[in-house]
Order: structure tokens, then C-alpha cells, then sequence
């Protein structure tokens, strides 16, 4: 799963162009009966909330945040607790990075960099963890992987053969259109800087020029269409549509392209089996642009208090990183090993902010996650962002068949909510679903580290899924007699239960988050460690 794209609808001039994861006692700290009566926030967000609003607190700051501030100042204050082991499944992870640095997870069992297997766990020299991919980034989309094969007794086959004519027609559109709109920015902002002498003019500038000049005027109304679509200035359009289009190309290019070979690594993907131990020990991203890994673990994991970048929800935890999700749709084969690499090598929370709507060898993911339930491991998985009902629309990995019965007890399923509390709290992609999806947490513009000590803040459910790893690691840090599955339980049962309307869907259909999602609740760590510490008493 990537980082969300999202095509946007503008309207420039005259023509319509389409853009486009200790024991306390006492109460909670919101009662049930008042949640529902928290004022809605008028301000616009400063700098810091932005910044920091997942871990913000709805009753004191009118942010629907988890309430990781509070949980800290008012329960963990100077308790480390006991160090939880979280195993990121995702893209490279930057472990050189100054946030991040101090909090990896090192193989003791193995001597670094002598060519050996030491611990006789199938992985040489795996120190920090380990690397799936090998030396591979773009990978194909696994649908295009099924029409690829050309067995057209494929199970999905023709469905997978649809997709494909509509979603290539789709991106040929959207690229046509963000080059035709990214011109006409460039342009415009090439007027603007031309007016002003300086490229840093603000929206109170444009907005006070008055002019007969056609081209300026035109320059004018295409800075103030920006500004409405909440862009501060022509240079985050740019940076905007010049992302859209990288992911775009990408799209086209290799997620699309039928004739790509991905794959480096020299094994059978469609044999569980073939060739242990494949691919490398080097979990770091292949290129900088590679960030998704980076962020994901920032999230849970960047060293709190350590006055660099921003902190993590959790303050005792090793980062076990894991390289498995390509550019691209992940193989089942390398997820259901990573999760046994994680299970096997003393992980006790994963986190999957990946996810894909065909999987041929799904079994064998499930196989896996059952394997990790039996080593007392929890998973937290975002549940995607295609806006989807995912009891209804196919979505992988998952602990069930459909909206059968669970394998195991011990799958967390994670949607996404935005900072702004009320009718539009869930995000706008976020899938959901009544049986396939358990909580709600922050999701949208979330700050995380990225790649080369840089920060940012990125959107999608991959973003909800590690804070709600990061509050599953502080509960098993603080309370570690707790098991996977009474962890998941503490998760479900202390989040705030929201009664309010909320829209989902590209329909914004209204519903309530009882309707969308097995608890009905939106994460709260507060109310996590104060269940966690009656449930371990």
C-alpha cells in the first residue's frame, strides 16, 4: 500500500479538468455520556497541533487525537516499562536516521557481517532484520501479475482483465490532465513571481492585485483556485502535482505494465518453500523516495523527548524492520515469511500498512498470522483506502474468509480518521466495514520522519495502523502480562465510542462508526492503559 493518491477536482477558467494506516485506577477520562457533546473546533489548527494532533486529546483540545500526551503526563510519566519488540512489514525503513537510530532492534544471536547464519534462523547476517525484496522495487500490481501469467482459469481472471482496461484508460486521463493543469500553475506562477519580483508572494498579495492585464488576471484566478482547494501557495501546487505525476508514471509505467519483471531475488514467488533465506540483510530503502517504511516506524517508534523531528506513540520499543513491500503489490510469499520472521525473532506487536484487493496464495497469510497468534503476537493492519465497504469488496491480508469466522484472535484492523472532529472525521478514503474493520485512529496528515533525517506529513489508513501499533506497544510495555488477544480486546473496549453521523465513502453516505466498525470507537491510549491496568490486576 502506497501513500495515498487521491485525484482532485479542479475547475481553471472556463474548462473542467479532472485531477485526478504501573496499576492506575480511577474513571475514564471522557465519560461515554459527554463525548458527544464536545465542542466542535472553529480555529484553524496552529503549526504544532498539525504537527502533533494524533496525539492530542478531544475533551481538552477539540482534536479527535488519541490521547497519547495525556497517557504520558498523567499514567506513564517516567515508567519505560518493558521493551516490546515491533516488527514493521513495509517498504525500506531509513534505520540510519537521527530519530530513529536509537530505537532498532539488533539480533544478538548474530554475528554482524561474517557471511553466517549464526542463530540458525534461515536468515544470514540478519542484525536489524531482514529484506525480502533483495535488491526489486517496482513490482506489478497483482492483478496485472494474474493477466501477466495468462492462465485464464485463474480464479478472478476476467474481474482481474476488467480492472485492467479501466484502470489503465484511468491514469492515461489522469496523467493527461495533471500535465495540462501543472502547466498552466507553472505559468501562472511564473506571471506572479514576474509581478511581484520575489517567488514567496502570498494568497493577501494575489488577492489585492487589480489588474487589466488578461495573462495576470488569468495568473490571479488560477493562485486563488489554489488557495480555495487549501494549498498555501503555487509552490505547493507544484510540489503537489509533480508528486501526482511521479505516482502516476509509477502507476503506468510499472504497476500497470504487464511485461515488467520486478522480481530479483531468484526464488519461485508461487512456492512458499523454494530457496530460504532469500533476499538480503539490508532493510534500508533502495532510494530516498522509497519513504513509506520510514514513516510507518517514525509513527510508533522516533525517540521521544530527544528535541529532534517528533515523537513516537510508543517510548520502549525496538524497531524489527522489514523490507516486503515493493512498488507495487506485495507477494504473499514474502508476507507470510516476514510475519514468521517477525513471530520467530521475538516481535510482539506487527505492523501491515500494506494491503491489495487479489491474492492468489491469501491461505498462506493467514497461515502466517495464525502462526503468530500462537506466539502470542499482535497484528495491526490498515484497511486500505479505496473508500470501500471491505465486507463487501475483496481486501488482503485478512483473518478471515470474507466475513466468515476469524482464524485467530489477534488481527487489529485499523480505519482512518482526520483532525477535524464531527461529520467529516473519518477520512475520505478510508475503507470500513462492520465485521472487517475493529477501530478508527488518526490518519490523515500525519508528521513522520522520512528518509535522510527529513520529516513530512502523508496521509492513508498506513498512517492510522502504526498508532495504533504504537499504543498496542505501550500497552504490552507497561502491562506485559497482558496476552495479543486481551491487548486487542484493551484496544477495542477503551476507545471512545463516537455516536455522532459521520460520511464515508465517495457517496458520503452518513453513518454512524457502529455501522462501519466492529467497536464503534476511535483509539484512545489513555483509556487503553487504564482498561490494560485493570485487566492486568
Amino acid at each position: 500500500m502506497k501513500y495515498l493518491f487521491k485525484p482532485f477536482l479542479y475547475t481553471v477558467f472556463l474548462s473542467a479538468i479532472l485531477f485526478g494506516c504501573s496499576a492506575t485506577s480511577g474513571v475514564l477520562s471522557t465519560p461515554i455520556e459527554n463525548i458527544d457533546t464536545s465542542p466542535l473546533k472553529e480555529a484553524e489548527l496552529t503549526e504544532s497541533e498539525k504537527n502533533t494532533w494524533s496525539h492530542l486529546d478531544l475533551v481538552k483540545d477539540t482534536i479527535p487525537g488519541m490521547s497519547v500526551d495525556k497517557a504520558y503526563s498523567e499514567i506513564v510519566k517516567n515508567k519505560k516499562g518493558k521493551t516490546v519488540i515491533v516488527a514493521v512489514i513495509d517498504s525500506g525503513t531509513d534505520i540510519d536516521h537521527e530519530d530513529l537510530d536509537d530505537v532498532l532492534w539488533t539480533n544478538k544471536n548474530e554475528v554482524p557481517n561474517n557471511g553466517k547464519d549464526d542463530d540458525n534462523n534461515g536468515y544470514i547476517d540478519d542484525i536489524h532484520g531482514w529484506n525480502f525484496l533483495g535488491d526489486g522495487y517496482d513490482e506489478q500490481l497483482e492483478y496485472v501479475r494474474i493477466l501477466a501469467a495468462g492462465d485464464k482459469n485463474t480464479p478472478r481472471y476476467a474481474e482481474a482483465e476488467a480492472l485492467y482496461t479501466s484502470e489503465y484508460q484511468k491514469y492515461v486521463g489522469y496523467k493527461t490532465q495533471y500535465e495540462q493543469i501543472s502547466q498552466q500553475v507553472n505559468a501562472a506562477d511564473e506571471i506572479l513571481t514576474k509581478h511581484f519580483g520575489k517567488s514567496d508572494y502570498n494568497k493577501k498579495e494575489v488577492t489585492a492585485i487589480k489588474t487589466e492585464d488578461e495573462k495576470l488576471g488569468q495568473a490571479v484566478q488560477v493562485a486563488q483556485f489554489i488557495y480555495s482547494n487549501n494549498m498555501k501557495s503555487l509552490a505547493d501546487a507544484k510540489k503537489e502535482f509533480k508528486n501526482g505525476l511521479e505516482s502516476i508514471n509509477d502507476r503506468l509505467n510499472a504497476n500497470l505494465n504487464k511485461e515488467l519483471k520486478g522480481r530479483t531475488t531468484g526464488d519461485n514467488p508461487n512456492d512458499l518453500n523454494d530457496k530460504v533465506g532469500y533476499g538480503n540483510n539490508n532493510p534500508r530503502p533502495s532510494k530516498k523516495t522509497e519513504s513509506h517504511g520510514t514513516h510507518v516506524t517514525g509513527i510508533i517508534a522516533a525517540e521521544r523527548n530527544n528535541n529532534k523531528g517528533m515523537n513516537g506513540v510508543a517510548n520502549n520499543v525496538q524497531i524489527m524492520a522489514i523490507r516486503a513491500v515493493p512498488n507495487g503489490d506485495e507477494y504473499d510469499k514474502d508476507i507470510a515469511l516476514a510475519i514468521r520472521y517477525a513471530a520467530d525473532n521475538g516481535a510482539k506487536v506487527i505492523n501491515g500498512s500494506f494491503g491489495k484487493s487479489f491474492s492468489p496464495n491469501s491461505q498462506w497469510v493467514r497461515d502466517a498470522i495464525k502462526y503468530a497468534a500462537d506466539k502470542d503476537v499482535l497484528f495491526v493492519h490498515a484497511a486500505g483506502n479505496d473508500s470501500e465497504d471491505i465486507d463487501i469488496a475483496s481486501n488482503f491480508p485478512n483473518d478471515a474468509v470474507g466475513t466468515g469466522p476469524e482464524i485467530s484472535d489477534n488481527v487489529v484492523t485499523v480505519g482512518s480518521l482526520t483532525s477535524t472532529y464531527g461529520s467529516s472525521m473519518v477520512s475520505s478514503f478510508s475503507n470500513f466495514g462492520k465485521v472487517n474493520v475493529d477501530v478508527f485512529a488518526p490518519g490523515s496528515d500525519i508528521y513522520s520522519t522520512m528518509p535522510e533525517n527529513e520529516y513530512e506529513m502523508n496521509s492513508g489508513t498506513s498512517m492510522a495502523s502504526p498508532n495504533v501499533a504504537g499504543v498496542a506497544a505501550l500497552i504490552r510495555s507497561q502491562y506485559p502480562s497482558l496476552t495479543a488477544s486481551q491487548v486487542k480486546k484493551v484496544l477495542m473496549d477503551s476507545g471512545l465510542p463516537i455516536k455522532a453521523k459521520v460520511t464515508i465513502g465517495e457517496n458520503k453516505d452518513v453513518k454512524s462508526l457502529n455501522e462501519i466498525s466492529t467497536s464503534g470507537r476511535i483509539v484512545n491510549a489513555y483509556n487503553a492503559l487504564i482498561i490494560a491496568s485493570r485487566m492486568a490486576n
